[in-house]
């Protein structure tokens, strides 16, 4: 894996399959990006630990997996600060099924909010009033199950919540963040 080369969700799904973790890619990445949205920093920390996602029997990462995981946290950290918006949630790509798409959406939005709230409280009680409304969209999100029916109109409305989340994700960031979280090639180790 090169330093240019984006982590997929397929490969961080075959990360966490390895890992064994309750979760898989779209939770996994979420749970980052909510824990980074928050305020929160890795430091020396293994990514794992620090969102509490070590599996039942914790499995050590291989060489090639702590290097996917510490490349997702780099990754994430330059999406998320991006000034061209090139942030996107980590979600099945558009050739899988309707269904597979919207309840990865529901999973990102699910880890996002847990990673969120390890950072702790103190950044909640700043938000403003649009951010909180993000949030509780997101919890929204994360606890509903999609009906589909019409294929054209489900698709559409999936690209319209991804889009929110998306931009919702960027803003909550902006927020709690701002410009004091520069990406950090050496945070991870």
């Amino acid at each position: 894996m090169t330093a240019m080369e984006l982590i997929g969700h397929e490969d961080l799904d075959g990360v966490a399959r390895r890992l064994q973790l309750a979760v898989d890619a779209s939770e996994l990445h979420g749970s980052l990006c909510g824990y980074l949205s928050g305020g929160g920093r890795l430091g020396k920390q293994s990514l794992l630990a620090v969102l509490q996602l070590d599996g039942h029997e914790p499995v050590k990462p291989s060489v090639h997996d702590q290097a996917m995981l510490d490349g997702l946290v780099r990754q994430s950290e330059a999406e998320l600060a991006d000034p061209e918006l090139g942030f996107e949630p980590l979600l099945p790509p558009d050739d899988r099924p309707l269904a597979e798409r919207a309840e990865a959406l529901v999973d990102w939005c699910r880890g996002f909010l847990g990673g969120f709230g390890l950072v702790g409280a103190e950044p909640q009680r700043k938000l403003s009033d649009e951010a909180q409304e993000i949030l509780r969209d997101f919890a929204a999100i994360a606890s509903s199950e999609f009906e589909l029916g019409n294929e054209s109109e489900d698709e559409d409305a999936l690209i319209e919540v991804h889009e929110f989340v998306r931009i919702g994700a960027m803003l909550l960031h902006a927020e709690c963040v701002g410009g004091r979280n520069k990406p950090n090639s050496d945070t991870v180790h």
